[in-house]
């Protein structure tokens, strides 16, 4: 229940044709407090809830606890999260021993595209592709509960 990620920005869309999948994503926060945060989401024709504890200081691991929910249920719930609710297109992208996630935002996130990488161990190397830009991990602007809470179009940049 441990989950050991890193996260990066997206530099480029070659990791596109490389996806052997791809799913749409609406998800919404219940609560996006710092200690822990419960999510619930809507995947294709599936339903989830999700809680995820504190990042340790390197912002790789966490706790995490999911569920798969009945779609009605997610839909009832995804009413009573925090706004803007989340859209976002899931390429999974095989690079090497390991799949990554690369999630591209729409609505109040339009243009933030991030690839995440699910480890064994906090030191596990990996294959970085070229597409594969700065490293975010731990860098809580980035995390999907504060995007709910200050959206990718709100940034300075």
């Amino acid at each position: 229940m441990i989950e050991i990620e890193r996260k990066f920005l997206v530099k480029s869309n070659k990791y596109k044709p490389e996806s052997t999948s791809q799913s749409e994503i609406v998800q919404g926060f219940l609560s996006t407090h710092p200690e822990r945060t419960v999510r619930v989401r809507i995947k294709g024709k599936s339903g989830f809830i999700t809680v995820k504890g504190k990042s340790n200081t390197s912002g790789t691991s966490r706790f995490e606890w999911e569920r798969e929910i009945d779609i009605d249920e997610a839909r009832v719930l995804l009413a009573l999260c925090e706004k803007p609710i989340l859209e976002k297109k899931r390429y999974l992208v095989p690079v090497g021993n390991h799949l990554f996630e690369v999630d591209e935002f729409y609505g109040a996130n339009k243009g933030l595209i991030v690839a995440e990488v699910e480890l064994g161990s906090e030191n596990e190397p990996f294959e970085q592709p070229e597409w594969l830009g700065r490293e975010v991990t731990g860098d809580v602007k980035y995390y999907n509960s504060q995007l709910t809470i200050k959206p990718y179009n709100t940034w300075n940049l």
